[in-house]
């Protein structure tokens, strides 16, 4: 559906493991009527996003290990890792 597609991880002792969906939507869902340049984010899977070429992949990385953390989410000593895939 869109340009991009994205693997949606975080680290933790070590090992990396794909984001639930439920995070992913979470985050897509808050975003609908906050940061529009975050509308073209499309929850596929769990660990996987579709993303449209507009959307910066560093701003998005930012914004989702926040709204994670916010959340109770993504433990403390996690990073949030986002890369092609």
């Amino acid at each position: 559906m869109f340009a991009r597609k994205i693997r949606v991880e975080y680290e933790e002792n070590g090992h990396k493991i794909p984001c639930p969906l439920k995070w992913l939507d979470s985050f897509s869902m808050r975003n609908f009527t906050n940061a529009t340049v975050f509308d073209d984010t499309l929850p596929v899977s769990d660990g996987r996003m579709e993303i449209g070429s507009g959307v910066p992949i560093d701003q998005l990385q930012e914004a989702m290990e926040d709204w994670f953390r916010r959340k109770g989410y993504l433990p403390k000593d996690s990073k949030l890792l986002l890369c092609d895939g």
